[in-house]
């Protein structure tokens, strides 16, 4: 049978039992279609990208499936349908993963601290790539600033004038 990612959410004014709750009812549609449901993950209520319905959070789940075709097509019209589900999305994959998926490792969120003490300084992994590694030394000023080639660019632009060019023509 096919193998498919499908990642689902649901209105941030459901309680998080709820929201866990439509996990085990989108995965009884799946068992009755002949497919089986692997790993499962609530990865909580986090903030959207843009507005959705005028929400501006919802509860993430993850659900690995094994299924036929038509089952899946079934829990998505079943979803389409449901007023607590207001974005879906399902992938085939040629394998599922057994790990836990980068959500659940990165909970917390942007600079969160990882239990194995692996943060730097300044609160990011050190494991990331390509951060400050590649920039020559006569690029990058020490204190995270600009080139001194560039630094002065701006200087000879008064305080008090606009942002935006075309402001000053209106002006004028």
């Amino acid at each position: 049978m096919p193998l498919y990612e499908h990642v689902f959410i649901t209105r941030p004014d459901l309680s998080a039992q709820q929201a866990e709750g439509l996990i085990e009812t989108y995965g009884n549609i799946i068992r009755s279609g002949g497919g089986n449901v692997g790993k499962t993950e609530y990865w909580g209520l986090r903030n959207l990208a843009y507005r959705i319905k005028r929400y501006r959070k919802g509860h993430y789940s993850l659900m690995n499936l094994d299924a036929p075709h038509e089952a899946v097509a079934e829990m998505e019209r079943k979803m389409r349908l449901s007023s607590e589900v207001m974005r879906y999305l399902t992938v085939s994959v040629n394998e599922h993963e057994e790990s836990p998926s980068a959500m659940m490792l990165n909970q917390n969120g942007r600079g969160s601290h990882r239990e194995d003490g692996a943060d730097g300084e300044d609160g990011m992994h050190d494991d990331v790539v390509g951060m400050d590694d590649d920039i020559p030394e006569d690029l990058a000023d020490i204190d995270g600033g600009m080139p001194d080639d560039v630094a002065g660019i701006n200087d000879d632009i008064p305080e008090d004038s606009p942002e935006d060019p075309a402001e000053t023509e209106k002006t004028q």
